[in-house]
């Protein structure tokens, strides 16, 4: 990656772990950061109401995080909610469909976050684009994958005549690592804000204190963050 410590970034930001960690390592690495949410009918929309504890809390945590936060933008899509039967836009229980893959899969979502995003970064005068997708925990969702990232940074230049290039800085990390990366970036601070700010169960629940955060502690996304926080934390009570 080029250097980017004088351009702006705008990071994908829904106030779960994975794009939390994913705006501090922006804030780390850019010049300027603004953000950017979906509401596009969700179960788990609680989510966007974290981002601004989120916030206060990375700026906060490092006086010059706190001069580069910039515009946080939303943007409502609920076509994406109308066009999907999926566990996350419809109040049906979570389980694997007949394709392999499980029913919280939103078909095109990620294609579609990306394209808004671009389209947003050509109005502002962006070019580098963040987001959390990973394809090593992860439930199998094509659009996670490594190579449709790349394949869409390719489509969206050329559609827009404008060389865009789409981070993904957990794309190989394993969720003890995004752990150990939050930590690596802000410290134990950083962790106990992803841990008790941010928001994962795809229930939208946060009733329930877990050592690892709030959730439901049941469904596949805190079955994840759970693993990953005592991985995480066997590694560092080893080290």
């Amino acid at each position: 990656m080029s250097d980017t410590h004088d351009m702006t970034a705008l990071v994908l930001f829904s106030g779960g772990q994975d794009s939390t960690t994913c705006l501090a390592w922006a804030l780390d690495r850019f010049a300027r950061i603004e953000t950017i949410g979906f509401d596009y009918g969700q179960r788990h929309a609680i989510e966007l109401d974290c981002r601004a504890r989120l916030l206060d809390g990375l700026a906060q945590l490092r006086p010059e995080w706190a001069g580069k936060l910039g515009d946080g933008h939303t943007l409502e899509i609920p076509t994406l909610s109308a066009i999907s039967e999926t566990a996350l836009t419809r109040d049906v229980a979570i389980e694997m469909g007949a394709d392999g893959l499980p029913n919280t899969f939103v078909p095109g979502r990620n294609l579609v976050f990306l394209t808004f995003a671009a389209a947003l970064a050509y109005r502002r005068g962006i070019s580098h684009i963040v987001g959390g997708m990973c394809e090593t925990d992860y439930s199998g969702y094509p659009d996670c994958r490594d190579e449709t990232i790349k394949a869409l940074q390719g489509a969206l230049s050329l559609g827009m005549a404008r060389p865009f290039e789409l981070h993904t800085p957990l794309m190989w990390l394993s969720k003890a690592a995004t752990w150990q990366l939050a930590y690596d970036l802000g410290g134990r601070d950083l962790v106990d804000l992803i841990r008790d700010q941010s928001h994962t169960c795809y229930l939208g629940e946060r009733g329930a204190r877990h050592d690892w955060g709030y959730g439901c502690g049941a469904c596949p996304a805190c079955d994840l963050r759970a693993r990953g926080w005592h991985e995480y934390i066997a590694g560092s009570a080893q080290s």
